[in-house]
């Protein structure tokens, strides 16, 4: 049997994350090659990953991440069981390692996320791997991408939640602004940029509850139209992020509070993701 040193035990843990007992074992089974004791951990991540694949996995980090010159941005969900997990440094490094890896290559979609080489894997792999080394089932569950004259990142309550927030110039001051107000999205959680993103099917139901909360208060058939309209105005002012009220400044909503870092700038687009 070959012999393990503490300090190979300790180079195998640099290069995997795998606990100091886990390499041992690892290079011990592989006779003290490096190569194959890695293919044991990785093997050892997919058997594991198989035994939980039935479980939830609630918990997690939130990352969002932007270029240098705030062009584009990505925020990436990485998902286990337990907050204990959730708080690992390596963990939250390893959720940082997928969102660099996003954000270099900007894929489509999850499918193309996965398929990316991270290190000498992919992805994909990398999942697995990991979820060997943490001994918790792990998911990447959400990805999502943007791309904007400005991009602006906020993480929320300690990797809890992501958002992005696109605008459509880049106005000094604008990324700042920017933050503030994926900020606001991450309180308020507006469901549209403004009134004309909001999906018809809402839109229809807000009428028909609107209507039916009139009706219940006694008003007459032929005005309940009208207050259903009114109520709906209402709703798009609390829902749609342009017409909310500023979380930083109530004297003001979002729309009025960009006009005053410049006057032609605006959200395009807001993305957001939260644990859960």
């Amino acid at each position: 049997m070959a012999k393990i040193s503490a300090a190979d035990v300790k180079k195998l843990r640099d290069l995997t994350g795998a606990g100091m007992m886990d390499c041992k074992k690892a290079l011990a089974e592989a006779e003290g090659d490096f190569d194959k004791a890695i293919e044991y951990l990785r093997k050892r991540g997919q058997k594991m990953a198989a035994k939980k694949a039935g479980r939830e996995a609630k918990e997690g980090a939130v990352i969002a991440k932007v270029s240098d010159d705030h062009s584009k941005g990505v925020i990436i969900k990485l998902s286990c069981e337990t907050d204990f997990a959730a708080k690992n440094e390596r963990f939250v490094a390893l959720a940082n390692q997928f969102a660099d890896v996003a954000l270099a290559n900007l894929p489509a979609n999850m499918e193309e996320f996965l398929a990316l080489p991270c290190g000498e894997i992919s992805v994909a792999e990398k999942v697995t791997e990991q979820t060997g080394v943490i001994g918790e089932k792990l998911e990447l569950s959400n990805y999502e991408y943007l791309k904007a004259s400005t991009v602006s990142p906020y993480i929320h309550m300690g990797n809890r939640a992501g958002v992005l927030v696109g605008l459509n110039n880049a106005a000094d001051g604008a990324y700042d602004a920017g933050r503030d107000v994926a900020m606001q999205v991450a309180a308020m959680r507006p469901i549209a940029v403004d009134k004309d993103g909001v999906d018809a099917s809402v839109i229809d139901k807000e009428i028909e509850i609107g209507k039916e909360q009139a009706r219940q208060a006694g008003k007459p058939e032929a005005i309940l139209e009208k207050i259903a309209l009114g109520k709906l105005n209402k709703f798009f002012k609390e829902r749609t992020l342009l017409n909310q009220q500023f979380v930083k400044d109530s004297k003001q909503d979002v729309k009025g509070f960009l006009k005053t870092v410049d006057k032609d700038l605006t959200v395009t687009e807001f993305k957001h993701i939260e644990l859960g």
